[in-house]
């Protein structure tokens, strides 16, 4: 799996607790609001917002939290927020090339507290584009494996859409192109597995080997990164093998 999937399963593990659960919350929130605001609030006639939502279901998000989030991104709420999203190229430690997602009501102070970040960690943001040639906008459907046959889980991917199936020990990470998310996550659905979550992601087309070091020092930045209410997504081409996963663990 890239090197995104492995941290965000790491993420998943952190998540656990009610802490980190409300940032993940907030994030989906401010999702859901942007989803409504650019397609409407109906998640039928909207793949964005359906996918939202269904991330939030996932999460546990009560269904009232759900609403007021549509409510507010499709207008009904007057005395909503007007969320605008952002997108952020830089450097890492070591060289790792970053891109970061964001979902903003205050434009000066995302830029200035993910400005921050980058600086305390020995990193920096680029212009737009400098970074951004090195991924590809795809699909990623994750799918916990629980007991499947991979063989069987293969097959029924690739008819569903797929172009790729990744597999780690706990999860199927499916691949589709960007404009064929929503119709894959469906198929899959239909077919009787369980979704965890299907978004568009960030894939770095090569990934870069680090040592411990500048593996601390990218850990540490992601997770300044992910503190931050304003950042939906953190993506980066460091490469995560099984000692650094290990690593990544015990922080």
């Amino acid at each position: 799996m890239s090197g995104h999937s492995k941290w965000a399963t790491i993420k998943r593990k952190k998540a656990a607790n009610d802490a980190a659960r409300s940032k993940v919350w907030t994030k989906i929130i401010r999702e859901i609001s942007v989803a409504a605001r650019d397609g409407g609030g109906d998640p039928s006639g909207n793949p964005r917002l359906y996918l939202a939502v269904e991330t939030a279901k996932a999460a546990n998000m009560p269904k009232d939290n759900i609403e007021r989030a549509i409510k507010k991104g499709a207008g009904d709420d007057k005395d909503g927020s007007t969320f605008v999203e952002l997108l952020y190229e830089g450097y890492g430690p070591g060289g790792i090339a970053y891109i970061v997602e964001a979902t903003s009501d205050n434009v000066n102070r995302t830029a200035s507290e993910v400005r921050h970040s980058f600086s305390k960690y020995g990193a920096s943001l680029g212009t737009s584009g400098s970074v951004s040639y090195m991924f590809n906008r795809l699909g990623v459907i994750t799918v916990p494996i629980d007991g499947l046959d991979e063989d069987e889980f293969t097959l029924a991917a690739i008819e569903a859409g797929a172009e790729d199936i990744k597999t780690d020990e706990d999860y199927f990470e499916v691949r589709t192109k960007r404009e064929d998310l929503f119709e894959v996550r469906n198929a899959l659905e239909s077919a009787g597995y369980k979704i965890e979550n299907a978004e568009l992601q960030y894939i770095p087309e090569t990934l870069v080997k680090v040592d411990e070091e500048t593996a601390m020092g990218n850990f540490r930045l992601m997770e300044k990164l992910e503190e931050n209410d304003d950042v939906a997504n953190v993506f980066n081409n460091m490469e995560m093998d099984e000692a650094t996963i290990a690593f990544a663990d015990k922080l």
